[in-house]
């Protein structure tokens, strides 16, 4: 009884706590201006790295679940952790992007431009959802209740790898094509 409470306590934080940066992101977003660089800092680096880091994260993704197939537990633990450690990074980059440039219209324009916003809105929908499927599948993991974890991380992989890469096509879509 006491595992079960500690579980509805730690999964009652992780949404809470998800719930506070989805606010927190919607309102960096949408709902004011961004702020002005002194000494013109220029970021337009961070969408290329952001790319860079959803890619990453991607292949780790994908060589985490290669490696638990294989059985490779070690492995695996390695490249969740990078994934993790990717995404994260990813997060704080994204944040100090829109912290300070705001939002990239897009300027495509025929069936392109309908191909960007449903990629762009499965995305932004499953980004919502990802981070605590992410937190949930972690604390499972930590706590090495291992049937819990694969459970949740059938649900979380896919929706995590569509996320990465989804995030990686916005960024071409946006300034390379």
């Amino acid at each position: 009884m006491k595992i079960l409470l500690s579980n509805k306590t730690a999964i009652s934080s992780i949404l809470a706590l998800s719930s506070g940066v989805l606010v927190f992101l919607f309102w960096l977003i949408y709902f004011r201006e961004p702020l002005m660089l002194e000494n013109s800092i220029d970021l337009g680096f961070l969408p290329s790295l952001n790319a860079l880091l959803n890619f990453l994260s991607a292949i780790s993704l994908c060589m985490g679940f290669i490696a638990i197939r294989k059985r490779k537990k070690a492995l695996h633990k390695k490249m969740m952790l990078c994934a993790l450690g990717f995404s994260a990074m990813f997060l704080v980059c994204y944040l100090i992007y829109h912290t300070f440039q705001g939002d990239t219209p897009y300027n495509g324009e025929g069936w392109q431009r309908y191909l960007y916003f449903f990629i762009l809105i499965s995305h932004v929908f499953l980004s919502i959802l990802v981070l605590p499927l992410i937190l949930t599948t972690v604390f499972f993991a930590a706590r090495r209740n291992f049937s819990a974890h694969s459970q949740i991380a059938r649900i979380t992989f896919p929706v995590w790898l569509y996320v990465s890469i989804t995030g990686v096509l916005v960024y071409l879509m946006l300034y390379i094509f």
